[in-house]
């Protein structure tokens, strides 16, 4: 297991993950080799790159990755992030960006509703609007122009639309709405987005059981934050899917227990591990950090690799630790990093495995 803190609080939710991690896989006979790399912003400020030049090579030797957070005040995020973060998205056809949003216990919303939300969003997560493609022209004068190209294929938006299509039958089978709805903007972008339209509709045409819809992203942020409980799945663009799920982390009490798990379901290459936060230089060291999404990263990672009931384990421990009051200040509460931690690890050893 190849794990990179990286930067600001992932070098205190990391450690505090793994914890976690060790003790759920004792319990279930898992044995984790975790190879730390210290790779991000210290790095850079050494080196002058994120990680080696042989970075990705040695990543491939790995199953998984378990990454922290990349980004610090005083180096460029198109540094940060493009030095480390998308080479590895892109060179492991992480294509899938899987988000899963819901209601947990103790930890208040923000919005006045009480009914809970269950939602996974499903990402585009090689191409898109983050695309390489453009450049800048007479830098320095005032005929300076920025182009940035938008980059969708057939092949990306069928991989991803399908895949969340096979999500929403299986949650259906689960006891879940089992309704897929996709996010689009076809009334204002005129070309990338109807062809996302037209290649998501020829997908979901071979899954008639599940229920489809297709909602602008102006209505769907509205919507998600007015009645977020009538969603299930949603696929959307890399741009979209970054957005909206950071919106619905937000609506269920804080972004810092929104987890995320960047994956090559065709298990080629490995797959990433992350919080959807990010490194919050204004917390860093003082020991506050809320470990909630980098512990449900670690969840999502054990059941992509084949360990569902190990998984299941870990997230009703914190969510019995969070029901028990051991609460970040981010979610209401007075805890830290470590006690947090530590009482996700108490009822994983209290608990019958």
């Amino acid at each position: 297991m190849a794990v990179i803190a990286g930067d600001g609080i992932g070098q205190e939710v990391v450690p505090a993950a793994i914890e976690c991690l060790d003790v759920v896989a004792e319990r279930h006979d898992i044995v984790f080799d975790w190879h730390q790399l210290d790779w991000g912003s210290d790095y850079y400020r050494s080196h002058g790159r994120m990680m080696p030049v042989d970075g990705l090579d040695r990543l491939a030797e790995h199953d998984a990755i378990f990454l922290g957070a990349v980004g610090v005040p005083d180096i460029p995020d198109v540094e940060t992030l493009w030095g480390l973060l998308i080479p590895i998205r892109r060179r492991f056809e992480q294509y899938v960006n899987l988000r899963p949003v819901r209601s947990l216990p103790g930890v208040s919303s923000p919005l006045a509703g009480t009914e809970p939300v269950d939602i996974v969003i499903v990402r585009e997560n090689n191409e898109g609007e983050y695309s390489e493609v453009g450049g800048r022209l007479y830098r320095g004068t005032e005929d300076e122009v920025a182009i940035q190209e938008s980059i969708f294929t057939k092949r990306g938006i069928t991989r991803v639309a399908r895949y969340a299509a096979r999500l929403a039958a299986d949650r259906r089978a689960a006891g879940h709405a089992g309704r897929l709805t996709s996010a689009t903007k076809s009334n204002g972008i005129v070309h990338t987005m109807p062809f996302w339209d037209e290649v998501v509709r020829g997908v979901l045409a071979g899954f008639p059981d599940v229920t489809t819809d297709s909602e602008l992203i102006d209505a769907l942020a509205a919507s998600l934050v007015l009645r977020p409980h009538r969603y299930d799945v949603i696929v959307a663009s890399n741009l979209f899917g970054d957005i909206l799920s950071d919106l619905a982390g937000a609506i269920t009490g804080s972004i810092g227990c929104a987890p995320s798990a960047n994956l090559n379901p065709d298990g080629r290459h490995p797959s990433m591990f992350e919080p959807v936060h990010g490194s919050a230089p204004d917390i860093a060291g003082q020991g506050i950090a809320n470990p909630i999404g980098q512990i449900w990263s670690g969840a999502l990672m054990l059941d992509a690799l084949g360990h569902p009931d190990a998984a299941t384990d870990l997230v009703a421990a914190f969510e019995a630790a969070l029901a028990g009051g051991a609460r970040t200040r981010d979610i209401g509460g007075s805890a830290s990093t470590a006690e947090v931690a530590a009482a996700v690890r108490a009822h994983l050893e209290t608990t019958a495995a």
